[in-house]
């Protein structure tokens, strides 16, 4: 049974609009509604369409008119130190607010906020490491590249994961001097409200940040608002290519990391002991709803069903339950459509013909939340839905294959192409695999995100890259200035 305990979060009657905490233009609320107990435990305000145009303005005045753009990047740079050591003050309330409105369990919530920290301080690094300005000489002429900043940024970021994806995209925006409006999903915006005050914190001057809390309609108008110079997004395959057709009716910068279906090479010359437990938490880790996570294993096919009864294992080791306890590793889903989502996809694998080893339900030892079992399918082919399809939950498939460049084939026989790993004792092999699979990161022996390198996705995993100097040169435009 899970936990009578009652879960109360901080609410907020404000909007974080250039700075300063202000009135919304309507009564609307968000109620944020826990998946441990599907209980309201918090309520913050829903920002509409007048709310955005203000944000927008003052977003626009403070690049056009105001200090920020103009400061130099190392003065930038310091206070971007700053929201960090703001943002780690936060890391316990933050990572207890991820866990009670989202479900993360309480070791996934620490590190996601440490990874924002992280982020935080990297970017404040970056004009240490780029070029802002270069001198050229070419045949007929000389002259100077310059990099100027982009202008107004919209920032849209997903429920999974607020404000580490909030930070990963906020923090090279804020570097470069643009100015930035952030919209978070209403299924976690306590969290992403914390970090407004860790910006407020900080000091940053007048109207370079906002925070607006609201829905896919909303969202929808600040990306296509006539003062919006960019749009950095993450979230599904579907919503992205929504962002890139309102984008392109004024041509503006576009950066998307969208979904992925990733898969992990199991070579037949390695132990699996070595590495099998990673490999499965990089699979089912906060419950699957991760864009990254490797949900896609492929096998020698005589190894299949030792491959198979190693993940049933540890499928069956790890605790799924109330994400407040430290040795929980499998919380609830963020959302109860998602839950259903997850629900309904473990129907298909069985309808297409799949077999399902473990899992496949709700946990029987839970009443409330939005719990799914982790769930396992062998003998899957690679053009089953559940093979092709994000289901972003619990659900791992095992696709066996006869020879290494089949399982290259398989892995790239995807709509998607954004993270991935391999697994070989022989690391010329382990190096050739990693090269041939045409996705924008994969991981040799382990699995891990790192977020202060290039991550972004090949196909209809996104355009661009966030993370790392590439993510930061994202934010700029390019000028030559010819001398004669």
């Amino acid at each position: 049974m899970t936990t009578a305990t009652p879960i109360r979060l901080k609410s907020y009657d404000k909007l974080f609009i250039g700075g300063s905490w202000v009135e919304p233009s309507s009564d609307a609320v968000i109620d944020v509604i826990s998946p441990i107990t599907e209980e309201v435990i918090a309520s913050v305000p829903e920002a509409r369409e007048a709310d955005v145009d203000r944000a927008v303005a003052a977003a626009r005045k403070a690049f056009d008119e105001g200090p920020w753009p103009r400061m130099t990047p190392a003065e930038r740079a310091e206070i971007l130190v700053r929201v960090g050591d703001e943002v780690k003050k936060r890391i316990p309330a933050m990572a207890e607010a991820f866990t009670l409105e989202l479900g993360g369990p309480a070791a996934i919530s620490t590190l996601f906020h440490q990874n924002a920290v992280d982020m935080w301080d990297d970017a404040a690094t970056f004009h240490e490491r780029f070029v802002f300005e270069e001198e050229r000489t070419w045949k007929d002429g000389r002259g100077k590249v310059v990099r100027e900043p982009i202008g107004v940024v919209a920032v849209v970021v997903p429920w999974n994961g607020p404000v580490a994806t909030a930070s990963l995209k906020i923090s090279p925006a804020l570097a470069a001097g643009c100015t930035v409006v952030l919209k978070p999903a209403p299924e976690g915006p306590v969290t992403t409200m914390m970090l407004a005050e860790a910006l407020e914190a900080a000091g940053l001057p007048e109207g370079v940040i906002s925070v607006l809390p609201a829905g896919r309609e909303v969202g929808d108008y600040l990306v296509g608002h006539p003062d919006v110079d960019k749009i950095s997004f993450t979230g599904s395959t579907v919503a992205g290519r929504t962002v890139m057709t309102r984008a392109a009716e004024k041509i503006k910068r576009v950066t998307l990391e969208l979904g992925g279906k990733s898969a992990a090479i199991i070579a037949d010359d390695i132990e699996l002991e070595s590495f099998l437990p990673g490999m499965v938490f990089g699979g089912i880790g906060h419950s699957g709803q991760v864009c990254a996570a490797l949900t896609r294993v492929l096998v020698p096919r005589d190894r299949q069903d030792e491959v198979v009864a190693a993940i049933e294992e540890v499928m069956k080791s790890v605790k799924v339950g109330d994400p407040r306890d430290p040795d929980t590793f499998i919380g609830p889903l963020a959302a109860q459509r998602q839950q259903e989502r997850v629900l309904d996809y473990i129907e298909v694998g069985k309808q297409e013909g799949a077999r399902l080893v473990v899992g496949g339900g709700k946990p029987a030892h839970l009443d409330r939340g939005w719990y799914v079992e982790p769930t396992l399918f062998a003998d899957v082919r690679n053009d089953m839905r559940i093979a092709q399809e994000e289901i972003f939950g619990p659900v791992l498939v095992v696709i066996p294959f006869d020879s290494i460049d089949e399982a290259i084939a398989i892995a790239n026989d995807s709509d998607y192409g954004l993270s991935g790993a391999v697994y070989a004792k022989d690391r010329a092999l382990a190096e050739s695999v990693a090269r041939r699979v045409r996705t924008g990161q994969i991981s040799v022996n382990g699995y891990a995100m790192c977020v202060v390198q290039p991550f972004g996705g090949y196909k209809q995993s996104g355009l661009g890259r966030e993370g790392g100097v590439e993510g930061f040169d994202a934010f700029f435009e390019t000028k030559l200035i010819q001398e004669f």
